[in-house]
């Protein structure tokens, strides 16, 4: 599969995570025809410009989020969502979407 289709893919499930769920790199990568859960955040590490992508609610395996340059941001954008981490900085498993 191309690379540009891979990505229409991981972006096309990325948009329909519902605001206060999350999901992870690994499951978006089940639901696509072969994408890596490494490829899918290498997708949201470069979206597009003036993308309305909800980057945000996709977090890592152990539901925490992963320390990259916007890590500070997307911990806000997701508590302003109702998104609790827990005292490990987890979230919790009932928050996972799908």
């Amino acid at each position: 599969m191309a690379k540009h289709e891979l990505l229409e893919q991981i972006y096309t499930i990325v948009a329909q995570i519902p605001e206060g769920r999350v999901t992870t790199y690994g499951r978006i990568a089940r639901m696509t025809e072969g994408a890596t859960p490494r490829q899918v955040g290498s997708a949201m590490r470069h979206l597009p410009a003036g993308h309305e992508l909800p980057w945000h609610r996709v977090i890592n395996a152990g539901r925490r989020i992963t320390e990259h340059g916007g890590a500070a941001r997307q911990r806000e954008k997701l508590r302003a969502e109702g998104i609790v981490f827990g005292a490990n900085g987890r979230v919790d498993a009932q928050l996972l979407w799908p």
